[in-house]
C-alpha cells in the first residue's frame, strides 16, 4: 500500500502539495503516486479539468513538480510529469555484502536516491518475486552503511530510499526491466517514476541516451512508463537532466477509515 495526504500549496504558482506515505514513513517524491494522484484530482472534481489536456503543478518535499494530463471526454487517459532535476551520484562502485559478496551499482537521484544493480550479477530472476525483497533489504543496508550519500543542495533529501534491479526487458519493444524494492522491503508494482528518472540520469552519464530520447521501462508486472530527457542542468556541481516520465493510473475504489478513540490500538502495530 502507498498513500498521500493532499494539501496546500507551498509555492505561489501552485497548486497543491502532497506528502506521499508507505510502511515506513514518508517519501520525498513518488512518479507512480504522482500519475496516480493527477488522475484521482482531475476525475473527482477537485480542481477543475480542461477538455483535451490540463495542467497541475504539486508541490513536494523534493521540489515543484509538473503534471499534464491527457483528457478524453472527462477522463485522465495519461499523465506525464516533469520531474525535478535528476542526476548520477556515483557510476560503476562496488560494496561488500553480507551473503552476496561484491556487488556493483550505480547511485542516481531523480526525487529520492536509488542503487541501481544489474539483477543477473546477484542471482536474480524478475520475473518472479523469489529473493527479492530479501536482497534487496541487505543490499540498501549494506550501500546505506559503505556509502556517503548526500544531496548537493537540501541535506533532507540525502539518504538511500531505494534498490532498483534493472534487467532486460520481457518486452523486445522496451529498453530494460526495473524492479524496485523500497522503504521497509515494499516491492514497487510500477517501474518506478522516480527510479525511471534516476536511471535517465545514470544512462545520460554514461553516454547510451541523449536529450529527447525516449525509452520505455517495464515493471515486474509488465506495466509500462516512458521516460524522456527534456533538457539538461546542473545540480550543486552535478551534471544533471530534467526528465519527463509518462504513464497510467487507474481509481479502484472509495473508502472511509474510521479511528475510535476508545481502541487501544488506534494509533496501529507492527508486526516483524
Amino acid at each position: 500500500m502507498y498513500g498521500g495526504w493532499i494539501g496546500p500549496p507551498i509555492e505561489p504558482n501552485s497548486d497543491l502539495s502532497v506528502l506521499f506515505l508507505h510502511n515506513e514513513g514518508f517519501s520525498t517524491m513518488c512518479g507512480h503516486g504522482i500519475i496516480a494522484l493527477t488522475k484521482v484530482i482531475l476525475e473527482t472534481g477537485i480542481l477543475p479539468s480542461s477538455p483535451r489536456q490540463t495542467t497541475i503543478r504539486i508541490d513536494t518535499p523534493a521540489g515543484q513538480i509538473t503534471a499534464v494530463a491527457r483528457m478524453n471526454q472527462g477522463r485522465v487517459d495519461s499523465v506525464s510529469f516533469l520531474n525535478v532535476p535528476s542526476f548520477a551520484l556515483v557510476l560503476g562502485t562496488t560494496t561488500d555484502v553480507e551473503g552476496i559478496g561484491p556487488v556493483k551499482y550505480d547511485l542516481g537521484f531523480g526525487g529520492a536516491f536509488y542503487a541501481y544493480v544489474d539483477a543477473t550479477s546477484v542471482d536474480l530472476d524478475l520475473t518472479r518475486g523469489a529473493g527479492l525483497v530479501e536482497k534487496g533489504r541487505i543490499i540498501k543496508k549494506a550501500i546505506a552503511r559503505s556509502a556517503s550519500i548526500e544531496h548537493p543542495e537540501d541535506p533532507e533529501l540525502g539518504f538511500l530510499y531505494g534498490v532498483i534491479f534493472t534487467a532486460k526487458p520481457e518486452n523486445p519493444a522496451n529498453h530494460s526491466r526495473n524492479v524496485c524494492v523500497f522503504a521497509d522491503g515494499e516491492v514497487d508494482r510500477s517501474p518506478t517514476g522516480t527510479g525511471v528518472s534516476g536511471r535517465l540520469a545514470t544512462l545520460h552519464a554514461r553516454g547510451e541516451i541523449e536529450v529527447d530520447q525516449t525509452i520505455t521501462i517495464e515493471s515486474i508486472v509488465g506495466s509500462e512508463f516512458t521516460g524522456r530527457i527534456v533538457d539538461t542542468t546542473t545540480v550543486g556541481g552535478f551534471d544533471a537532466v530534467i526528465p519527463e516520465v509518462s504513464g497510467t493510473a487507474y481509481i479502484v475504489g472509495k473508502s472511509e477509515l474510521w479511528i475510535d478513540p476508545d481502541d487501544p490500538l488506534n494509533p496501529g502495530f507492527l508486526i516483524r
